[in-house]
């Protein structure tokens, strides 16, 4: 191993890239868990938490011509067990 300082030159490229990916990945999950209200911290407080989503608000990062409609049976199904 040299120690000669053109060796860590050459790891600059490679720190910087792996330094913006961390980085990346670090503000993608904290984007995740403050703003998309379908990822969970707390359970214990509600054990229902699928019910607070709001289906008309798209949870995907991208959504492409998605339109949500509610299942009538469902609704019915849902309102007879509550």
């Amino acid at each position: 191993f040299n120690s000669s300082p053109f060796y860590v030159f050459q790891l600059i490229p490679l720190v910087g890239v792996l330094s913006f990916a961390a980085v990346g990945a670090l503000s993608f999950s904290f984007y995740s868990l403050f703003s998309k209200s379908d990822v969970i911290i707390n359970k214990s407080g509600n054990p229902e938490p699928w019910e607070t989503v709001d289906p008309s608000k798209p949870q995907k990062l991208l959504t492409v011509h998605q339109k949500w409609k509610p299942i009538e049976e469902l609704e019915n199904v849902r309102k007879l067990t509550k």
